[in-house]
C-alpha cells in the first residue's frame, strides 16, 4: 500500500507474520498502521496498544475461509485502531510518529481475533513492531536495501545524543494499556520475564510471499535497532489474568509491572472515576486503581508499592468512563461502561467528548516532556516536577476540559 499523504504526514498499513520465538511453531498476522512526517526525520515514536473492543468481528471464520478463496485481505486487516485512538495531531505538533499493531491474539479458539487482558504476547507484538519500524521503517519489503532507505522515517542524525536514539513511548487502552507495561519493560526484561513465565520471547518477522523470506531473530539485531522505552502511558489498564484466561497461555502483566517498579521510566496511569471496566475486580484482575488505603491488590500497587523508588504516577479523570477516550463512537466499548462507578446524576464522558480531547492534550505534554528530558539524565524529580506533571496535577489542568479527582490531597498520585 502506497503511503496516503496527509500534509506534511503520511500514513500507511502493511501486513507481516511475526513468530515470536524461533523454536515454537506458531505464527500470527500483524497489522502495522503508522503516521510519520513526510520528511522522514521524526524525532521519536508513540506505539499505541489498541483495547479488546475495537474490530470484533462475529463473522470473522467465514470472512477468513472467504478471504481465502477470492485472495482478498483477511478480516484482521479491517480493523482500524487509528480510527478510534487518532491522536495524530499531538505527534504532528511535536514531530513525532504515531504506530498501532493489531495482532490475530488467538486467546480463545472462538475468538482469534480478540483479546481479554492476561496475554503478554499483545505487548511482546507491541515491543517487536517498534523495533521493526526502527530498522526497517513503513515497509514491509525489509529485505530489499533501497526500500528500506526509502522507509525509514526516524531521524537517524549522527550528531544526535545517543541517549535520545530509537525513543518510544509505549502507550495504550483498555487491555491495551496493560499490554503497554509488558512492552515498556524493554527487550532484555521481556526475554527474562517471557522465559520464566511459558512467554519465551525472541522475535522473527516474515512477509507474505508465497515463500516467505524472514528477518534475524530480535536478539542478533544491535541494540541501536531496538526500541528504547522512554516513558509509559496507560488508560483505563484492564488485566483479565484470574478466571477470564487460561493460565497457562496467559500468566498476565504483574510480572512485568512488578519489574517496572524498579525501573527509572516515566510512568503515568490514566483512570476515570465512572469507569467500571478497569476499576471494579469483576472486570480487571486486579483492578488499574483501588481508592482505599489498603491498594496492595491493583496494578498500581504492583507497579509502585513494591519498590520505594518507583516512578509510577495515577490520576483520575471526574465523569471519565471506559470509552471516553474514543475518537469515534463504538457499541461494544459502550458495553464495557454499563455499569457505571458513578451515581446516576452523573452523565460519564462519551467518546469524541473533553475526555478524548484531554487524551490527546496529554499525549502532546507527554511527547514535550521527553523532548525536553535527556533520559539518560533524567531523575525522578525531573520526572515529579516536570512539565507534563506541573499541567497535570491541577483540578482543572488548562485548557483540557476535564477536572480530576483529588487522590490524597493531590490530583497526581505518587508512590513516594
Amino acid at each position: 500500500m502506497y503511503p496516503i499523504q496527509v500534509g506534511n504526514y503520511d500514513f500507511k498499513r502493511f501486513y507481516l507474520w511475526l513468530q515470536y520465538y524461533d523454536k515454537l511453531p506458531a505464527f500470527t498476522e500483524i497489522v502495522i498502521e503508522v503516521f510519520y512526517p513526510n520528511n522522514m526525520q521524526a524525532d521519536g515514536l508513540v506505539m499505541f496498544n489498541h483495547g479488546f473492543l475495537i474490530g470484533t468481528d462475529f463473522l470473522f471464520y467465514p470472512k477468513l475461509l472467504l478471504s481465502k478463496i477470492t485472495n482478498q485481505d483477511t478480516p484482521l486487516y479491517e480493523i482500524n485502531p487509528s480510527w478510534y485512538y487518532n491522536y495524530s495531531q499531538a505527534a504532528i505538533d511535536n514531530n513525532w510518529a504515531l504506530a498501532f499493531v493489531t495482532t490475530c491474539h488467538q486467546q480463545f479458539d472462538i475468538m482469534p481475533w480478540t483479546d481479554l487482558g492476561g496475554n503478554p504476547r499483545v505487548g511482546q507484538a507491541a515491543y517487536a513492531a517498534a523495533s521493526y519500524l526502527i530498522r526497517y521503517g513503513a515497509t514491509y519489503k525489509y529485505q530489499d536495501d533501497a526500500a528500506v532507505a526509502k522507509a525509514k522515517f526516524l531521524n537517524s542524525d549522527a550528531a544526535k545524543n545517543n541517549s535520545m536514539d530509537n525513543r518510544v513511548i509505549f502507550a495504550g487502552h483498555s487491555v491495551g494499556g496493560a499490554h503497554a507495561q509488558v512492552a515498556a519493560s524493554g527487550f532484555d526484561a521481556l526475554q527474562r520475564i517471557g522465559a520464566k513465565n511459558l512467554m519465551p520471547f525472541d522475535p522473527i518477522f516474515y512477509n507474505r510471499e508465497f515463500i516467505p523470506d524472514h528477518t534475524p531473530p530480535l536478539s542478533e539485531w544491535s541494540a541501536s535497532m531496538r526500541a528504547k522505552p522512554a516513558g509509559l502511558l496507560q488508560l483505563s489498564p484492564v488485566d483479565g489474568a484470574g478466571g477470564r484466561t487460561v493460565p497457562f497461555m496467559a500468566p498476565g502483566m504483574k510480572p512485568y509491572r512488578e519489574y517496572l517498579s524498579g525501573v527509572n521510566l516515566p510512568n503515568l496511569m490514566v483512570t476515570g472515576a465512572c469507569d467500571s471496566a478497569c476499576l471494579d475486580a469483576a472486570n480487571s484482575c486486579p483492578p488499574a486503581w483501588i481508592d482505599v488505603q489498603d491498594r496492595s491488590e491493583s496494578q498500581y500497587a504492583q507497579m509502585a508499592y513494591s519498590n520505594s523508588n518507583s516512578w509510577a504516577a495515577t490520576c483520575m479523570v471526574e465523569r471519565g468512563s471506559h470509552c471516553g477516550y474514543l475518537g469515534h463512537c463504538n457499541d461494544l466499548c459502550k458495553e464495557a461502561d454499563k455499569k457505571s462507578k458513578c451515581e446516576s446524576s452523573v452523565t460519564p464522558y462519551a467518546a469524541r467528548e473533553e475526555e478524548f480531547h484531554f487524551t490527546g492534550q496529554l499525549l502532546d505534554h507527554y511527547i514535550r516532556f521527553i523532548e525536553g528530558c535527556d533520559q539518560a539524565n533524567c531523575t525522578f524529580d525531573d520526572w515529579k516536577n516536570g512539565s507534563l506533571i506541573q499541567w497535570l496535577n491541577k483540578e482543572k489542568p488548562e485548557d483540557s476540559g476535564i477536572s480530576l479527582k483529588p487522590l490524597d490531597g493531590s490530583y497526581v498520585h505518587f508512590s513516594h
